[in-house]
């Protein structure tokens, strides 16, 4: 085992960093993710993390696989990405660009699978058989290790709980589709909800973080946003659970440095919608990787290649 360089796009940021054979994250870049409709503009900005990497690490870094882990949906096979939103890039041919640019193997998968897979390997999911990631951030994305593997799908977007709808009759969703759990509990999801409350009216700057700030005071239309935020999202889980038997939810992200604001409505909602016992037995955990976590698991791509698309996963 090897290091590896990693990179992580999300909605918010893009993180790069070398990871070596532990899970140690070193040389990280970040930067903002570009709010643009240029997809060579969003591209340079990932060249250049990376190649900041591989600058700084020096030797070690020279012949590192890359593993990526990007927002989705994408497609592994053809190594293209079409965020939902990251609207600057659609069918954008990632893998063979950075496969180009910076002369070596590159793995592809979404950043929900990598966040899953990182804390499988070395956070809060460590030893559990029946695992789902779940990042709460601009969008929610997840991601799924059954068995100590992880499980991508056909098409490499299983997981993609933030699109499982809790309400058809919802408000329309930027996927095309009404009510999924990412109109509800997502960053721009809660404070769109809140304004609408008349939370903080006059203050366009008010984002996601004010938002939980004004939850942990008690402030009430952003504890009724983290509430319903919780509700969706609990939901979710306890569907996804339903499905695969999970023992274990681990929940990271921007929304999910909260901490109680979200994790203590969510916890409820949790015991109070789950019936069936075996969904009971479902634990919920923090992230303990944090921002890490989509580094690490996208390193540890590098060591187990992602199954081409119509494969067994």
């Amino acid at each position: 085992m090897t290091h590896a360089l990693a990179v992580d796009i999300g909605g918010t940021k893009i993180a790069a960093a070398l990871v070596d054979p532990r899970g140690v994250v070193s040389h990280r870049w970040t930067h903002p993710t570009p709010r643009t409709d240029d997809p060579e503009e969003m591209f340079r900005t990932v060249e250049r993390l990376a190649a900041r990497v591989v600058a700084t690490a020096g030797d070690i870094a020279r012949n590192a696989p890359l593993g990526v882990g990007s927002a989705g949906p994408l497609d592994p096979r053809a190594g293209t990405v079409s965020p939902v939103n990251i609207p600057a890039w659609r069918a954008f041919a990632l893998v063979d660009r950075l496969a180009e640019s910076l002369g070596r193997p590159v793995v592809l998968a979404g950043d929900g699978h990598c966040f899953a897979l990182g804390e499988h390997f070395a956070g809060a999911g460590a030893g559990s058989r029946a695992l789902l990631g779940v990042v709460v951030s601009t969008g929610v994305g997840g991601g799924l290790v059954l068995d100590g593997a992880p499980r991508f799908g056909p098409s490499g977007n299983s997981g993609h709980v933030g699109h499982m709808i809790v309400d058809p009759e919802g408000e329309p969703c930027v996927c095309g589709s009404r009510g999924c759990v990412e109109t509800y509990a997502s960053g721009p999801g809660m404070v769109r909800w809140a304004r609408g409350q008349g939370w903080r009216a006059g203050e366009p700057e008010a984002d996601a973080v004010v938002l939980a700030a004004d939850a942990r005071e008690g402030q009430t239309v952003a504890t009724a946003a983290f509430d319903r935020a919780a509700r969706a999202l609990a939901g979710a889980l306890l569907s996804t659970a339903a499905v695969v038997d999970l023992d274990l939810v681990v929940v990271g992200g921007g929304v999910a440095r909260s901490g109680d604001a979200l994790f203590v409505p969510l916890r409820t909602w949790l015991e109070r919608l789950a019936g069936l016992d075996f969904l009971r037995r479902v634990r919920l955990r923090p992230s303990a990787l944090g921002g890490d976590a989509g580094l690490v698991g996208a390193a540890a791509l590098t060591r187990r290649p992602v199954p081409a698309a119509g494969a067994v996963t």
